[in-house]
């Protein structure tokens, strides 16, 4: 089925049919459902490159559309527990095969071997929660969280199939490429080569301990059997991986802010940068050195505050040690990115809203190395290397099209030094997103 046509449908469904999925709020609701579909064109017109190998990005002038469609459904079943199912549909490609740029434009794209549309469980999990205090937070009907009144202490666990940045390395600003901004190393902190299979999902148990102004965050989650795969490691003892965060929440001036800190552990058969180059020089395969027993590990900072209540600030740095191939999300072992986002209030659109963006991404030094020597991994390569950080800028502006149902946000993004290399670039690259939402 065409892109456009199941953008048809959705819209159809959004004008004709949302009264269907509505729920009225009630102090405790006991279904929630809910629906999105995004669909995201971008152009790229043709720049410079010296050379180009297996996993550049095409010098060449290139447009592609990617589409996402998933139904959100959570019950409540029993006191303090919920739970969560979520098919999914996702088709389409990023520019070029989702190959060639570290800090990919594209957040709903992912590294699979065909375009066409396919449906899949997202999400399926239960959360149990114990909650004690008198102090309540009123829940509206949302995704995956139906309404209700929750203590502002409680204990929760959690068990199933997940995304990590449901729970994890969130930002008012910077977090949802489906609403916000679209490049991946914006989505999270870049350096966090965080669990997931090929589709951005993982398996595990996440634990929460929340008080009235911060909240401590673990989980504990199964591992892929090779990069960038969906078949899950039998032998967990060996591979799995963890990762813990501490939110504060606070004001300034009276404004909003929050602050995560964040690390991470990563255990399985990953392979080594200087291995694979000790072994050959000329050129290095990483995955030729897999082994258990291997590590990666490395820490995020994640803040963002509000200086007015239509005018906010985020800024995110993350690090990790570099010494094993990428395994889950993107070849980035330093990242840095920072921004705003201002709300149309003052020219008459209060729910638009324009952002914008900046990111600095690198690679420790064994990883450049690897690269430079003709290595690839399984997202960027281009046979030979001139370092040189990954930098980039991204614009959008978010219109309310239909009564907070439908959006439609024109992006823009500059990037210079793809996937490293000051050979190639600068790339420039226009989007238009369609969001529906109900």
């Amino acid at each position: 089925m065409k892109l456009y046509t199941l953008s048809i449908l959705a819209i159809l469904c959004l004008i004709f049919g949302a009264n269907a999925f509505a729920q009225d709020t009630v102090k405790q609701q006991r279904f929630s459902f809910h629906f999105q579909q995004t669909v995201i064109t971008q152009n790229k017109p043709a720049f410079n490159a010296a050379y180009s190998g297996k996993n550049s990005l095409s010098p060449s002038a290139e447009t592609q559309s990617s589409i996402t469609s998933t139904f959100y459904g959570a019950a409540r079943l029993w006191p303090g527990a919920t739970a969560v199912f979520n098919p999914e549909l996702s088709g389409g490609s990023g520019l070029s095969k989702t190959e060639g740029i570290a800090g990919f434009p594209n957040g709903e794209t992912f590294r699979v071997n065909s375009v066409a549309p396919s449906i899949y469980i997202a999400r399926l999990y239960l959360t149990q929660m114990f909650q004690w205090g008198k102090e309540k937070d009123t829940l509206t009907d949302d995704n995956n969280q139906p309404a209700g009144l929750q203590s502002k202490r409680y204990f929760s666990v959690t068990a199933g199939k997940f995304g990590m940045a449901d729970f994890f390395d969130g930002n008012q600003f910077s977090h949802d490429p489906r609403v916000q901004f679209m490049n991946w190393s914006l989505m999270d902190n870049g350096a966090w080569d965080y669990p997931a299979n090929t589709r951005g999902y993982v398996l595990g148990l996440y634990t929460a301990l929340g008080q009235p102004t911060w909240t401590l965050r673990f989980a504990l989650t199964m591992s892929v059997t090779q990069a960038n795969s969906s078949t899950w490691d039998a032998k967990i003892a060996k591979a799995n991986t963890q990762t813990i965060e501490f939110e504060k929440r606070y004001s300034i001036a009276g404004q909003a802010g929050t602050l995560r800190l964040m690390s991470f552990l990563n255990n399985g058969k990953m392979g080594s940068y200087r291995e694979a180059l000790q072994l050959y020089p000329a050129a290095p395969v990483v995955d030729t050195t897999q082994r258990y027993g291997r590590h990666k590990y490395g820490f995020g900072i994640n803040a963002d505050q509000y200086l007015t209540k239509d005018f906010g600030v985020f800024a995110k740095a993350s690090w990790n040690d570099g010494h094993t191939e990428t395994w889950y999300f993107t070849e980035i072992d330093r990242s840095l990115s920072f921004g705003g986002r201002l709300n149309g209030t003052s020219w008459h659109r209060k729910d638009d809203e324009v952002a914008l963006a900046f990111v600095v991404n690198g690679l420790s030094p064994e990883h450049r190395d690897y690269l430079a020597a003709g290595g690839y991994g399984f997202i960027i390569g281009d046979g030979k290397l001139n370092y040189s950080p990954e930098m980039i800028a991204e614009f959008y502006y978010k219109i309310n099209a239909y009564q907070k149902k439908l959006w439609l946000s024109p992006d823009y993004q500059f990037i210079l030094h793809p996937a490293y290399n000051a050979d190639r670039g600068p790339v420039n690259v226009f989007g238009v997103r369609a969001h529906v939402a109900f």
